[in-house]
């Protein structure tokens, strides 16, 4: 059996009430994807899968999303998920226009220069409040932060995990 990817799409905070319902940050672009799911992956800390927990049902409250699962009807029988991820397999992900890629995907994406200097790899896109930053690393360890301005990431290419960037003159000095 081949290992599954998963993508996660909330993050258990807290146990809820009395009857077993949880709270969770909702981290995904499409969270209508939980009316149609039945079974959410929980993974965790270290991203490893702990089993499935099917849905029962949820609603949405101020900026997160409440969930309830079958056969866990108590506090104490959901106490103990805090904290977790909950996932779905890649394969599930809603299927994006062809220019358009998800943020997990540019993860471990080569970036080098349009002149073909290499940079390093991406490790994580960083929000900041203004255009997401892409953390790479080089061979020697050192980080760089990229701008994803269209400006400066002139090609963003998922399938073939490549990331080109025409960089200011001193960007990938620092």
């Amino acid at each position: 059996m081949s290992e599954v990817d998963y993508v996660v799409i909330a993050r258990i905070v807290r146990p809820r009430g009395l009857r077993g319902e949880v709270v969770a940050e909702i981290l995904t672009d499409f969270p209508e994807r939980f009316d149609d799911r039945r079974e959410l992956t929980l993974l965790d800390v270290e991203g490893r899968a702990r089993g499935t927990l099917e849905l029962e049902g949820h609603w949405f409250q101020k900026k997160r999303v409440i969930l309830k699962f079958k056969n866990l009807d108590s506090i104490e029988a959901v106490e103990h998920l805090a904290p977790a991820d909950l996932a779905i397999p890649e394969a599930d992900c809603v299927a994006l226009e062809g220019d358009e890629f998800y943020e997990w995907q540019l993860v471990g994406c080569a970036a080098e220069t349009i002149d073909g200097q290499k940079i390093g790899h991406v490790a994580e896109v960083l929000h900041t409040g203004g255009v997401p930053v892409l953390i790479i690393f080089d061979e020697q360890k050192r980080e760089h932060l990229v701008p994803m301005a269209r400006e400066i990431c002139v090609e963003i290419d998922v399938a073939n995990k490549m990331i080109r960037v025409d960089p200011p003159d001193n960007l990938l000095d620092l």
